[in-house]
């Protein structure tokens, strides 16, 4: 059950690099928990954010997420001794081994964030400090981004001699829609303030103090979880398929897709609710069925 409580949400209880409560009634807060190394996402970081977001989406009560990180500043990005210990050099490997032992981690990284992306829920980056490299891509798979004003940005992976793969120039370009802004980040490597980032797009919202910026998301949390979650599920996937099609084509996914949705109890209810001006009260949607029990339904 998720409700008002700060104790480790049920269901996330193995999770060692992130801690997972429910701050309110269908509100999940994600936080980044490695504060001694700057929240830096080792393997083991990586793997937990994959499994976090597919639990959340097969989560029936879960509606809306924030997503933050604990210490002094929100994350620092990829851990590099954890990244030398899968791309350095391993004379043992022949090239081809060794290529594809780097697609291998690169693809699961890949997915890592973009179960972010697909969860179904809307979730809510609250950036303090500093979102560098690694964090800045998985804060990109995020439907909406606060940050306080002393947040730095930095598309840092230039200056350690590699190209980011892993989302960010991906996705950045489509959400602050300024291509010589992202070419010169990503080129230079040089950090972008919190105004700077608020006036191009990347964060919709700036605060001073963390502590406002907390309490502002969750209230919007709380009003998206108000929200039908039909309508929240559907929200999502027009704006994520619309990204990457054409007007054409997400038009004709938006009403097939609503062929089905619109038949449900939750426009009635939600109508109903504005004319006797009460506060409706929406089903969960159903479990989605985990990983497990999809290949036990194979068998």
């Amino acid at each position: 059950h998720i409700g008002p409580h700060m104790s480790v949400a049920p269901g996330f209880e193995n999770l060692q690099r992130l801690r997972v409560f429910s701050p309110a009634p269908h509100v999940l807060h994600v936080k980044l928990n490695r504060p001694d190394k700057l929240n830096a996402m080792d393997i083991l970081c990586w793997q937990e954010v994959k499994s976090c977001f597919d639990i959340i989406r097969s989560h029936a009560e879960a509606r809306a997420v924030l997503l933050s990180g604990a210490g002094r500043l929100f994350c620092a990005g990829l851990d590099l001794q954890a990244a030398m210990s899968i791309f350095g050099n391993d004379s043992a490997q022949d090239v081809p081994r060794r290529a594809l032992k780097i697609r291998h981690f690169g693809k699961a990284w890949q997915d890592a964030f973009t179960s972010i992306e697909i969860c179904g829920k809307a979730v809510i980056a609250c950036m303090h400090g500093a979102c560098l490299g690694a964090a800045l891509e998985m804060v990109s798979a995020c439907d909406i981004r606060f940050c306080t004003e002393d947040t730095t940005f930095q598309l840092a992976e230039v200056n350690l001699g590699l190209a980011s793969d892993v989302g960010g120039l991906q996705r950045l370009p489509k959400i602050i829609g300024n291509q010589s802004l992202v070419r010169e980040l990503a080129l230079s490597g040089r950090k972008m303030l919190a105004n700077e980032a608020f006036q191009h797009g990347l964060v919709s919202r700036s605060f001073q103090a963390k502590e406002a910026m907390m309490a502002e998301a969750l209230s919007l949390a709380k009003t998206i979880a108000s929200k039908s979650p039909v309508a929240t599920l559907g929200i999502k996937e027009f704006l994520n398929y619309s990204r990457d099609h054409s007007v054409s084509d997400s038009l004709e996914y938006a009403i097939t897709w609503n062929m089905g949705m619109l038949q449900g109890g939750d426009l009635a209810m939600a109508t109903a609710s504005m004319v006797q001006k009460s506060v409706p009260e929406y089903d969960n949607l159903p479990s989605a069925p985990s990983a497990g029990e999809l290949k036990q339904s194979k068998l």
